[in-house]
């Protein structure tokens, strides 16, 4: 797997969903960068291509680096990146597919003309980088941001263009801040929950000095070229984040097939580089979230997209459960906590017990908070959540929580939320920093009740408070809490009561994700299968996931895969997804030809028993029912010797011209 980083390049392309990222594929440190290539058609099973760019010009002698898909007017995606010249200048190149007619978009082609944008005069040509996604004005007119700096002073360069090749810089930049390099750059509308009229900009920028990422919404106007945020918003290390954890890099994209807007982060690791190359890998992508504006228009909003839910297995439900101060108890059932998407709703039954918000804390974030108040210092109302990816003894274990102060001021209520890996691991060399963040919540008016929804994916815990309000992603490493090993428990150590008025924890199964390159032809059939027989999917999905995992013998593959084609057509997507389920469930160690021979076995059955039904409808509606019986034998009768007629009327003709 090696390094990888920034998403890139994300976009819906004929009916399939393209991830690029930053990608050395020599080892597991930056270096090399080349930009990977992913595909999918549903967002959760991915595969993984050849690289769609890589250094071959002069222009990114020295790197592809990151940038942003836009598609034209007439359907053609176009990529611009940032390219390292053969003098170290970061310059902004366009590259177009080879073939319109994939839909994986295997190939890229680099025109000669590139560098399409060069840093100009005042530009700082060692950071000059990340175009975004480019948009066109009602003059007719190209735009897209490139991040840059000078000094201390972060900017987004506007530039524009009429043919997608010639850029212009505008002649003031469309926002800065003294924050730094801004990298990574996003730009674009956002509406609340599809609501038309109410339509803001967002301007998104990725800080290089303290690798967090923060956005402003606000008014922008084509003809004056300017972007004024909101007034109440803070512009600045102190502003709105996507995620108040382990999150950078990001990238948003239209979904035009589900009309949503979807955002990809990256989570770097915690750990040393000397685990990574041991490891042999080093970075994630984060779940990808669909985001939107907020009813109130105070911030953006974000969840998990729907197709992650495909994903879940077992069940557990707990509704109603009373936890006294210094409670806590083990959510059973799961088969590995390890993997899991839980969705709890905590009730505080007692918020006058919320200790008061120290007047120090104000000009402070919530992170200090955090560090000053975790999980394991008592508090009035919470500490209160979950602890993930725990031991048996509980020594080691991430906590989840959220924690409700009361403001002196005005006596509103404040509600911290946070992530505190203090006590993930017994590893050494781990850097375990408590994420946390405010949550914008009347928790009076909501009747003190407060949603989480945790997916845990072994060293990955993302976490969204308040109904999307909020998220913190951590990256933990547990030596005990491994596999079937961890446990995942709800507690309470505040002095008020707290009700779980209810809880749904799922396993998670693994997604298909491919990386051989020579399963890449078969899994692009499989996907282009389903594409053409959309009934057939959880079918497709099935198989895909019994071949790659299973399955060493070509043959056996070839087999199984006319299998799944003959049985989408035998029998109804619902019957073979059972079908396979039973199999790929089973308890116990299989070696991987019996779980093919169980398998084969099952679906022969199947297909035997789709005969014998055939054959017994046959029967009852042809050969039981006297009159269509004699009906049947004198269609057959009158069927041969009409045969029979024609051959004796054509034999002589044939006999005399041979």
């Amino acid at each position: 797997m090696h390094w990888i980083n920034d998403p890139n390049g994300v976009m819906y392309y004929k009916g399939v969903y393209h991830l690029f990222y930053q990608y050395n594929p020599k080892g597991a440190v930056w270096g090399n960068i080349v930009w990977a290539h992913a595909v999918s058609t549903d967002l959760v099973n991915w595969v993984m291509l050849q690289p769609a760019i890589y250094p071959t010009a002069p222009f990114d002698v020295n790197g592809c680096w990151s940038g942003s898909a836009t598609v034209l007017p007439d359907g053609t995606p176009a990529i611009m990146y940032t390219g390292i010249d053969g003098d170290g200048r970061q310059v902004q190149n366009v590259a177009y597919p080879k073939d319109l007619s994939d839909p994986y978009l295997r190939e890229w082609v680099k025109p000669d003309y590139n560098p399409v944008i060069a840093p100009g005069p005042g530009i700082n040509a060692t950071a000059f980088r990340d175009p975004t996604t480019a948009w066109r004005g009602p003059d007719g007119l190209w735009r897209l941001v490139v991040g840059t700096k000078d000094n201390h002073r972060g900017i987004a360069v506007l530039y524009r263009s009429r043919d997608f090749r010639r850029w212009v810089p505008v002649r003031r930049p469309l926002h800065h801040g003294d924050t730094g390099m801004w990298e990574c750059p996003d730009f674009y509308p956002v509406t609340s929950h599809g609501v038309l009229g109410d339509v803001k900009h967002v301007l998104k920028v990725s800080l290089d000095l303290t690798r967090f990422e923060y956005y402003t919404f606000g008014a922008y106007d084509h003809a004056t070229e300017t972007y004024v945020p909101d007034a109440a918003l803070a512009d600045g290390n102190d502003g709105l984040r996507y995620d108040y954890g382990n999150f950078y890099a990001s990238k948003t994209f239209l979904d035009p097939a589900k009309h949503r807007r979807i955002l990809w982060g990256w989570a770097n690791e915690s750990d040393s580089t000397a685990d990574d190359v041991r490891k042999g890998w080093a970075g994630v992508q984060a779940i990808p979230r669909k985001i939107w504006l907020a009813a109130n228009s105070k911030q953006l909003m974000q969840w998990p997209v729907a197709e992650v839910e495909s994903l879940r297995g077992n069940h557990v439900n707990i509704t109603d459960r009373l936890i006294k101060g210094g409670d806590y108890f083990e959510v059973l059932g799961l088969t590995t906590p390890a993997q899991a998407d839980v969705e709890v709703s905590f009730a505080a039954m007692d918020l006058d017990k919320a200790e008061p918000f120290d007047p120090a804390w104000r000009g402070a974030d919530a992170q200090t908070v955090c560090a000053a108040r975790g999980a394991d210092v008592k508090g009035g109302v919470g500490p209160f959540g979950l602890w993930v990816l725990a031991s048996d003894e509980l020594k080691e274990r991430t906590a989840v929580f959220f924690r409700v102060f009361k403001d002196g001021d005005d006596g509103k209520h404040v509600v911290l939320m946070c992530n505190d890996p203090s006590r993930s691991s017994y590893a050494d060399h781990l850097y375990k920093p408590s994420f946390a963040g405010f949550i914008d919540v009347d928790i009076v008016k909501a009747g003190g009740k407060i949603p989480l929804r945790t997916l845990i994916d072994h060293s990955m815990v993302e976490s969204f408070g308040g109904h999307g309000r909020i998220s913190i992603l951590s990256r933990v490493y547990p030596t005990k809490a491994v596999g079937d090993k961890a446990r995942l428990y709800v507690f309470n150590h505040g002095e008020s009561d707290i009700k779980v008025t209810h809880l749904n924890a799922y396993d998670m199964r693994m997604p298909a994700v491919r990386v051989n390159e020579g399963t890449e032809k078969r899994f692009l059939n499989l996907m282009a299968f389903e594409r053409l027989h959309p009934s057939a999917g959880n079918a497709v999905t099935a198989y895909v996931i019994f071949m790659d995992n299973m399955i060493s013998s070509a043959k056996d593959v070839a087999l199984l895969r006319s299998k799944m084609i003959i049985e989408s057509g035998l029998g109804s997507d619902e019957e073979v997804a059972k079908l396979l389920n039973n199999t790929l469930n089973k308890g116990g160690v299989m070696s991987p030809s019996s779980r093919l021979h169980d398998v084969q076995r099952q679906v022969n059955a199947h297909c035997r028993k789709r005969w014998n039904r055939w054959r017994a409808n046959f029967i009852q509606t042809y050969l039981r029912n006297p009159w269509v019986f004699i009906s049947l034998v004198a269609t057959i009768i009158l069927l041969v010797a009409t045969l029979l007629q024609t051959f004796y009327t054509v034999a002589p003709f044939y006999k005399l011209i041979s």
